[in-house]
């Protein structure tokens, strides 16, 4: 008897169904079966599935006579199933890898449920993935298993059979069934929610629901959407059956107008000229299923009452209402944008500030980086000096006291940027703003490139993605400092992006924070982001691919966690490049939302990376770092590098994800010939980084002392150590078959 039965129906999906099955077989938990059913799909649906039945044994093709539709082919291969757990799998979207593992694991813990939960994401043809909205409604904290009274919410989630694992001899106990016609999951997911005796959640992505630009059911115009009337129909027959779920009839009734409301107003599903008929059995079915007291939006009330009229009335007056704001916000954003221009004109013919300086990093980012160190340097150096930084509404926060926080775009945005005496940013300034005679620019960059930039990208169109290199050269011709973290540093900037600045190679002043932290720092910070006691912390955090449309994860963070051992804690940290987390799990910690990166190196005792310019940083600290270059020839010919980071690594290197477990699970990651490639990256990208880089750039700026205070040399430096470095014996856990490596420090 296998632990899942997965039941994928197949109709009409030939282009996706074999991606469909690969990732049911490809799972790392094999204890399965795949019922794969042809609905008597005229196209090669079912030759597929005997292909796939002809090379693997779990396969169990089953082929219906005639095409009975997607509820009844469930029925047929649920009738087949002998597994612990049925699992449903529409035929155009995949498991995510690792999902029945995650499953398995979570039935476990939560004794064996009637019902488990697991979130979905949309996936796009233009490879966006979006997850589920609703996802807080899956969180696994408090008591599971639960029942659904614990936790009403999980209603509001969509209601498909797909998110869902079932308990095989819990739905052959109540008999539950698919119908058939349209929204079949309707009438199969209320009943087995309510009369489910215990339900648990799981907060992990499982399904990759994927969104066809046609072909859909739900995105077709059809009266079969008149079938939802006879699946809700099915839904209150079931509660009247049983009495002991009438206190589930208020919540019903809302979702039931709700989605009436969903289908009446969502263009191109009901047939021209039907939506009057359709408002009219909607208000038919609110009249027999209504409950006293249930609250209704006006959308709802509209629905009820069948106002078909007064629904496009309404409908056609909010469309010119919106037409009448989006042109008056257009003008008013016009006349807003002129005044603005004007009062930066007169500004500038206004006398500069001496006494007041403004920070930016990025288009209004939080305050950090290198302009946040040297904001700090100058209050605490040149106290004089009233500071100012840019931050858009949603970064304001992170704006420390005493500092003023300008909004872009803002009447004190321009003023700041038209009279202050210093300017400081790690990027482009507005293309509207001209400095003028009496200003001074530091341009702080953003870390030690390693992949190419400036005007060495013209020759990397995938790269460059259409800058404007005459603009970026007439930006560099307002810089009047350059900071440089090292030698390299220097000579790339000054070549690939010429101008008339000044270079002070004085060092990284994010990275001042590295050398000034405390044993007592590294521990609160481990604290605040959940990293159990004694355990090995991977701070993960890979760069952005120029040559990819989708910044897919190439690393199965999950997989590498699970094969480590219960020691060993990941912190993903994506590019913001990404826009979405890398994996998330019991080992796996998201923590791309943290503001700061250098509390993330302190907090953790490796670096993870592949070419991200955190490894400069990260060096200084001292602590071992692992390259992983599984697509170093696609990155190498799209991007371009300044040197071989295989030839010169700040680490060991891993070519694959197995090279790299490997790496850890023997000890390597930080072995004897580690640390010797470590001191060599360290002795040439970080000679200044001794904590002091920002007050020397202040004192160079505002007071005209050069190169003070004195480097400390590297040999004299002491880093704060890791928490795995400050325990006397490290041991590292290994994967079964592997000898166990111990170092004493």
């Amino acid at each position: 008897m296998p632990r899942f039965s997965v039941i994928v129906p197949a109709y009409k999906v030939q282009a996706y169904l074999s991606e469909c099955l690969d990732s049911v077989l490809s799972q790392s938990y094999p204890d399965l079966e795949l019922i794969a059913v042809d609905d008597c799909s005229p196209d090669a649906c079912g030759a597929i599935i005997d292909e796939y039945a002809v090379r693997d044994a779990r396969v169990r093709p089953v082929h219906l006579a005639e095409n009975r539709g997607l509820g009844r082919a469930r029925n047929a291969g649920m009738a087949e199933a002998s597994g612990d757990y049925l699992v449903f799998l529409d035929s155009d979207d995949t498991l995510t890898p690792d999902a029945l593992r995650s499953i398995a694991d979570r039935i476990k813990e939560s004794g064996e449920p009637d019902v488990l939960v697991y979130d979905y994401a949309r996936t796009y043809w233009d490879g966006r993935t979006v997850r589920n909205q609703l996802a807080a409604e899956l969180v696994e904290q408090g008591p599971a298993p639960f029942r659904l009274e614990d936790r009403p919410g999980l209603l509001s989630v969509l209601m498909v059979a797909w998110n869902k694992a079932y308990r095989r001899e819990f739905v052959e106990e109540h008999g539950f069934a698919f119908p058939q016609g349209y929204y079949e999951d309707t009438p199969w997911t209320f009943p087995v929610l309510m009369t489910a005796g215990s339900v648990a959640t799981l907060d992990r992505v499982c399904v990759h629901y994927r969104q066809r630009r046609q072909g859909s059911i739900l995105g077709t115009t059809s009266r079969r959407h008149f079938d939802l009337f006879e699946q809700y129909d099915r839904v209150f027959a079931y509660v009247e059956r049983h009495p002991e779920l009438s206190r589930w009839r208020p919540e019903l009734f809302r979702r039931m107008v709700d989605h009436y409301a969903t289908v009446f107003t969502r263009r191109g599903r009901l047939p021209r000229g039907s939506h009057g008929e359709f408002l009219r059995r909607a208000r038919a079915h609110c009249r027999r299923y209504r409950v006293p007291g249930a609250r209704l939006r006006p959308r709802h009330i509209l629905v009820r009452f069948g106002l078909h009229r007064t629904f496009r009335v309404l409908r056609l007056a909010s469309a010119g209402r919106r037409r009448l704001l989006k042109g008056a916000v257009k003008l008013a954003r016009a006349l807003r944008t002129g005044a603005l221009r004007l009062h930066y004109r007169i500004q500038l013919r206004l006398p500069v500030r001496a006494d007041r300086a403004v920070f930016a990093s990025g288009a209004g980012r939080g305050h950090g980086g290198d302009p946040g160190a040297l904001e700090e340097a100058f209050r605490a150096h040149a106290p004089h000096i009233r500071t100012g930084w840019i931050a858009a509404p949603e970064h304001r926060h992170t704006v420390p006291p005493g500092t003023r926080a300008l909004r872009p775009g803002s009447a004190a945005y321009w003023t700041a940027l038209a009279r202050s005496r210093y300017l400081v940013t790690d990027d482009a300034l507005d293309r509207a703003v001209r400095k003028r005679p009496g200003q001074l620019l530091i341009q702080t960059r953003q870390g030690t490139p390693l992949k190419h930039m400036g005007l060495d990208l013209q020759e990397r169109p995938a790269a460059a993605r259409g800058t404007d290199f005459a603009e970026l050269l007439r930006g560099v011709d307002q810089w009047d400092l350059v900071l440089s973290g090292n030698r390299h540093s220097t000579l790339v900037w000054e070549r690939a992006l010429p101008g008339g600045y000044t270079t002070l190679e004085y060092g990284a002043p994010r990275n001042d924070v590295l050398q000034r932290a405390t044993s007592a720092d590294v521990t609160r910070l481990r604290e605040s982001l959940g990293i159990p006691e004694g355990a090995v912390a991977i701070l993960y955090a890979p760069t952005f691919r120029d040559h990819r449309r989708t910044q897919l994860p190439l690393l199965d963070l999950e997989r590498i966690a699970r094969r480590l051992g219960p020691r060993f804690v990941i912190l993903a940290r994506p590019h913001p490049v990404h826009g979405g987390p890398l994996g998330a799990g019991n080992r796996v910690i998201d923590v791309g939302g943290h503001p700061n990166v250098q509390s993330l190196c302190l907090a953790s005792d490796a670096l993870l990376t592949d070419y991200s310019s955190i490894m400069f940083d990260y060096a200084g600290l001292d602590r071992p770092i692992v390259v992983h270059t599984g697509d170093w020839q696609a990155y190498q010919a799209s991007r371009g590098t300044y040197f071989d980071l295989r030839v010169f690594p700040p680490g060991a290197v891993a070519r694959s994800e197995d090279e790299l477990i490997d790496i850890f699970a023997t000890g390597h990651w930080r072995g004897s010939r580690s640390a010797q490639l470590r001191a060599a990256f360290r002795e040439r990208f970080c000679p200044y980084d001794d904590g002091r880089a920002a007050e020397r750039v202040v004192r160079h700026a505002v007071f005209g002392e050069h190169g003070l205070p004195s480097v400390v040399p590297l040999a004299e430096r002491a880093p704060v150590p890791s928490a795995c470095e400050r325990s006397p014996l490290a041991t590292v856990e290994q994967p079964s078959g592997s000898r166990p490596v111990t170092e004493r420090r």
